[in-house]
């Protein structure tokens, strides 16, 4: 053996040897029946591998190696998503960087053919860095959430768009599926609806500005404020009313004023209407001033302007008020310049607004209440123009120079008395796409939605009823929550790149005769199966003459939008023999979500009721971050059972997040993020691993260190040197290797390590504590490495030697084994050499079925014994810092039999153990002045210190430790009583400060005991 192992230069050679047997390949080294599956939560075609990625799928691996070796008929299911978004712009910024025309200079089918191409490219890197980590999928099977959609290349031949579509066909038809107007976030860079996973919410310095809207017809009211006592603190007469607004270009399309039922300040003027204050003045908008709960009564002036097409909360508040939604903005996020002009929109909106007029809601969205002026500019060119116009009038709400709320530093010559209008500088939310970098404008627009409401409950069921388990049981609370509240859910994207919406529009037939208007939806599967539709509902709703059209009509099926054609017409307009009927299919495509929501079926062959659908569906767990419950975890949940009344997995594992060693999350501009592939490349995939898996404590965020890493390197090395020390004594020439030889107590107690050690691993995977199975591991290679072989010397030089050989070739075997879901590489490696045939690859060597049948109990307590008295004399010495060279006697106070024959027995060890430094034994009946104790099971012994150290110096330094200690203690001791500290710090905090508190109590209680024993001395 080399003398360390070379991850860099073994881990790829191991890895193809893998792939070349088909270790991984579905159903590898399956011994029974029983099945387990997991699939990958597909990572983006754009993506790369990062920190979350290489927790995620760490987990799943030690998963599916744990059942592949156990012989379970075992699918790693792997894949990617196409990243709707994601990977049209990546695409559109290559071809703007080559020089090569635009997405729409193109046009759809070319584009798409570009996707394609750049996808065979580049789309395969992160497959590439999952293998560097060790991922053990049956790559032969990897799925791409668009194979097999239109123009799809060879080798994109797959079903998965097939059962996309399908999905969708079936749930229009069962009404499930609907097109309707709601408010979404509307990316203006890429001109396309996202969903609230790709919004960004980050605090920016922002501004709330406050403004008078006048009340109609000369109203005038009392307003009164009070303190909390109903003191009257302000009562003046007043013309208006006043609202605050970050975003005052929305005021051009206010539908209401609303106030809480509760709030007497506005009671007087609930029901009277107010005038928005901008815009051309003889045009000026009057609007209701209503009440609704949601406007609270003690932030800002307790009135809210309510602009249901551009807020969220304002839409709802709407919808409950019958409140008309005017849409302000383009796709672009520029103001709208479509439509009548303003004078003629803003008549119209007035009427309503009186109730002499109603809207529908596509009458509604054709009104622009944009004025003219303003028509055309971007949203924030437009803000300033209607804040300045505001100003100008006078309606600004005004306070003095001074007030702390403008977050002004005046100059020595300010007036701080001098007027201003009132605008707060205060820190908002604002939302950013996290791709585009640009502000999400709410947007009220026609998109296609899920009913969730009639597909939730088997979701909730599921989990209500333990068909599906959810760990830790905190996330059950997320989904519920959700699942209890869930809104329509909008599936479709204004994008190329995706599957497009398998719907076709044709002018809706209103007369028999010919007359059209509006149009009529054709949902199918595909183009045969729309025109068949499309034929029988024109034949059947149209009574064409025959002198008019004697041949009837044609039907063509076009790509396009709406807006290329014109639904109304009659017979009348036609020329010719024939009436020419266009349909235009609909241009958006579904969200990624929609259709990464039927990964399990989808990748397991369904519409088709293959081999493998029925092997592995349900499959067993699903291993996801606590981010993506809702968004993926819980419509994975509701399509399953929408489409095939099951559940998609028995077992939901949330892991939590991996975050920098102080607990911060990474991020690019805080320079904390850590490259897994960089770690890789430094401490090898098994340290990676090992880390990962160590600090995986269900429901806690991992703290990750390099420093942690480099430690779980040398526990690597650790293992590398304890095999090459089995090289050195001959052990890998041993053929038989089985437990039932050993007569040693040395032997017999390390077999009996190895099997509490399967149990208790096993016990830890099965409840996915992979935390404590790391531990285990840990622990017992630790164990084998620093315990055993020092126990062994002895016997190898006997007549014990043979069997010595053949125990720690046994041991060594099943160390490896355990190890191996955690740390494949250097086990496969050390498998490979500690043996001079295998009949197979560890990767599918027999996962062990032993336990307690092989726990010696009289071997296991005798050197458990022997360890037990090594070990806590090493720690008197080192806490009393005896010199390391100075060996001593150990005094003997009191000892059982089952103690002096543990003695006896292994004296030989004890005696050769270098920290412990004991040179012999002394019986005495007291032990001497200034000794240190050390108890074990059945007696106790002490330590004499007089002679091994200079008691006052060591005195001096233990008193200074325990001052520190104590302060420190106190500290934490008083943020654990601090009710503050309770109530705002995150549970992990807490729990984490509280176990620190106990590590320093009981080290400052074994300080203080070191302590008095030096004070004897002394």
């Amino acid at each position: 053996m080399d003398k360390t192992f070379n991850a860099q230069a073994s881990e790829a050679r191991i890895y193809e040897a893998w792939e070349q047997a088909g270790a991984f390949k579905a159903g590898a080294n399956a011994s029974s029946e029983e099945t387990f599956s997991i699939m990958i939560p597909p990572p983006n075609v754009t993506g790369v591998l990062h920190m979350g990625h290489a927790f995620n799928n760490t987990l799943q691996d030690i998963l599916t190696r744990w059942h592949r070796m156990r012989g379970h008929d075992t699918l790693w299911q792997p894949g990617q998503d196409h990243a709707g978004i994601a990977t049209q712009m990546v695409v559109e910024r290559n071809l703007a960087e080559a020089g090569e025309p635009g997405r729409r200079d193109m046009g759809r089918e070319a584009f798409t053919a570009k996707v394609w191409e750049w996808k065979q490219q580049s789309g395969g890197t992160i497959i590439e860095q999952l293998k560097r980590l060790g991922a053990s999928c049956d790559w032969s099977r990897n799925a791409f959430t668009m194979s097999g959609a239109p123009g799809a290349p060879e080798g994109e031949e797959g079903n998965f768009h097939d059962a996309v579509i399908r999905v969708f066909v079936k749930m229009y038809e069962d009404g499930l599926i609907y097109r309707g107007k709601r408010l979404v976030n509307w990316d203006p860079h890429f001109e396309t609806a996202i969903s609230d996973l790709e919004v960004e919410n980050i605090e920016v310095d922002g501004h709330m500005w406050h403004f008078k809207y006048p009340l109609a017809d000369g109203v005038t009211y009392e307003y009164v404020e009070k303190d909390e006592d109903g003191n009257v603190t302000l009562r003046e007469t007043r013309d208006y009313i006043s609202i605050a607004t970050t975003r005052p270009e929305t005021m051009l399309g206010d539908g209401a004023v609303a106030v809480h039922p509760s709030d007497e300040r506005y009671a007087p003027i609930v029901g009277k209407l107010c005038e928005i204050p901008v815009g051309p003045k003889e045009h000026r908008r009057l609007i209701p001033i209503i009440t609704d709960d949601y406007p609270d009564p003690d932030f800002g002036s307790g009135a809210v302007k309510i602009t249901g097409a551009h807020d969220f909360n304002d839409y709802q508040v709407a919808k409950r008020g019958s409140i008309p939604m005017y849409r302000l903005m383009d796709t672009r996020g520029a103001m709208r310049a479509d439509g009548a002009a303003y004078a003629e929109a803003a008549t119209v909106a007035m009427a309503v607004a009186k109730g002499e007029k109603e809207l529908s809601e596509a009458e509604t969205d054709t009104i622009n209440l944009v004025p003219d002026e303003l028509r055309g500019l971007d949203r924030f060119e437009a803000r300033q123009k209607v804040i300045d116009q505001i100003t100008e009038e006078g309606l600004a709400v005004m306070t003095t120079a001074g007030d702390p709320r403008l977050g002004r530093k005046l100059k020595d010559d300010d007036d701080p008395e001098a007027p201003a209008p009132l605008v707060e500088a205060k820190k908002i939310m604002q939302p950013f796409g996290d791709r585009s970098k640009v502000v999400i404008e709410p947007m009220l627009t026609d998109q296609w939605f899920v009913d969730t409401a009639k597909i939730v409950g088997p979701a909730l069921d599921a989990v209500r009823d333990g068909t599906t388990e959810i760990l830790p049981e905190q996330h059950k609370k997320v989904y519920f929550n959700w699942l209890e509240n869930i809104e329509p859910w909008c599936i479709s994207r204004q994008l190329w790149w995706g599957h497009q919406i398998p719907v076709w529009y044709g002018p809706k037939v209103i007369d028999p005769s010919g007359k059209f208007e509006g149009w009529e939806p054709f949902c199918g599967a595909d183009a045969c199966v729309v025109r068949e539709k499309a034929l029988a509902y024109y034949n059947e709703n149209l009574d064409i003459p025959t002198n008019a059209h004697p041949m009837g009509f044609n039907l063509n099926l076009r790509d396009g939008s709406l807006s290329d054609g014109d639904p109304s017409f009659d017979i009348s307009d036609q020329d010719g023999d024939h009436l020419n009927i266009e349909l235009y299919r609909d241009p958006d495509v579904l969200d990624t979500w929609f259709s990464s929501g039927l990964w399990p079926i989808g990748t397991l062959g369904w519409p088709e009721n293959t081999d493998e659908l029925q092997k592995y569906f349900p499959t067993s767990v699903l291993v996801t971050g606590f981010d993506i419950i809702f968004f993926w975890v819980a419509r994975m949940m509701m399509m399953q059972y929408a489409t095939v009344n099951d559940r998609p997995f028995d077992t939901v594992y949330v892991h939590a997040l991996v975050r920098d060693e102080k607990g911060k999350k990474m991020s690019k501009s805080l320079g904390n993020v850590l490259d897994p592939l960089e770690l890789i490349d430094e401490y090898g995939a098994d340290a990676v691993r090992f880390t990962l898996t160590s600090m995986a404590a269900m429901g806690r965020d991992l703290k990750l260190s390099t420093q942690r890493i480099q430690g779980y390197r040398n526990f690597t090395t650790k293992l590398w040197n304890a095999a090459r020390f089995a090289e050195m004594n001959g052990v890998f020439d041993v053929t038989t290797r089985t437990p039932e030889a050993a007569t040693q107590s040395v032997n017999k107690w390390i077999i009996g390590e190895v099997a509490k050690t399967r149990m208790a691993l096993d016990e830890a995977l099965e409840a996915f504590r992979f935390n404590d199975a790391a531990a285990t591991l840990y622990a017992f290679t630790y164990t084998y490495c620093d315990w055993y072989l020092e126990f062994s010397k002895p016997l190898m030089e006997g007549e014990a030697a043979e069997e010595t050989r053949q125990t720690m070739a046994w041991a060594l075997d099943q160390m490896l084994i355990m190890l191996h879901p955690i740390m494949p590489f250097i086990t496969e490696e050390l498998w490979t050499l500690s043996a001079p045939t295998r009949t197979k690859m560890l990767v599918h060597a027999d996962w062990p079925s032993y336990g307690a049948e092989l726990i010696d109990e009289a071997a296991n307590r005798e050197l458990n014994w022997t360890r037990d008295l090594i070990e806590k004399t090493r720690s008197i010495r080192g806490l009393m810092n005896v010199p390391k060279k100075t060996k001593a006697p150990l005094v003997q106070i009191a000892l059982d039999d089952a103690g002096q024959a543990a003695w006896a027995a292994n004296e030989t060890l004890i005696l050769r153990d270098r920290e412990a430094g004991i040179s012999g034994l002394e019986v005495v009946d007291v032990a001497p002045k200034g000794a240190a104790a050390i108890a074990v099971e059945g007696g106790s012994f002490a330590l004499p210190l007089e002679g091994l150290i200079d008691a006052a110096a060591e005195k001096a330094r233990l008193e200074k430790t325990v001052g520190k200690l104590t302060k420190e203690l106190g500290g934490l001791t008083g943020r654990l009583k601090n009710p503050k500290f309770r109530e705002n710090a995150d549970a992990q905090v807490i729990e984490e400060t509280e176990a620190l508190a106990v590590q320093k109590e009981d080290e400052l209680t074994r300080l203080q005991t070191a302590l008095a024993r030096l004070s004897e001395l002394a």
